[in-house]
């Protein structure tokens, strides 16, 4: 017997292309003019980036050509949490700290499964810890799903994996 199709509702960053994103940017800001001499850096973490130039005004510039980077590589900026404050670090440099979304957290799985339920469809849509997986016996519901989750305007990144038909 077989399987109904069914896929998942992550929030994974692809970190191969948010590597590449960096060192465009990191390339960016060592040629730039307007940086010359500048001690702007841009480093991975685990769970955050860490964010360092001399002020805040070139410590925006370094967010501003970041996210451009970002953007052209298709990494969605929701993943990123950029309201974080600006601390002053060593060197007479300031530091950011951006927290970078690993999953869902349980409001944000009960926001899609919301969503889901009020589109009427004959899905179902179940919480699997940071992940949401949808199963319905129709390809073309399970299209419409993804629909839905791409044209709501959630505070957050929703990406989707595993799909099985």
């Amino acid at each position: 017997m077989a399987q109904d199709p069914s896929f998942d509702i992550v929030s994974k960053l692809d970190r191969p292309e948010l590597q590449n994103a960096v060192s465009q940017a990191m390339t960016e800001i060592q040629t730039r003019f307007d940086f010359k001499g500048s001690n702007s850096e841009i480093k991975i973490t685990d769970d955050q980036l860490v964010l360092t130039s001399e002020n805040e005004i070139k410590l925006k510039q370094v967010i501003d050509v970041l996210t451009t980077k970002m953007a052209k590589r298709g990494i969605s900026l929701k993943a990123f949490d950029f309201d974080s404050k600006v601390e002053p670090a060593t060197g007479q440099t300031v530091r950011m700290k951006v927290k970078i979304q690993n999953g869902l957290d349980k409001e944000q799985t009960k926001q899609i499964t919301s969503l889901i339920k009020d589109q009427k469809l004959k899905v179902q849509a179940t919480i699997q810890g940071d992940s949401v997986r949808v199963v319905g016996k129709k390809k073309d519901d399970l299209q419409e799903v993804m629909a839905a989750i791409r044209n709501a305007n959630f505070n957050f990144d929703a990406n989707f994996t595993n799909f099985k038909g």
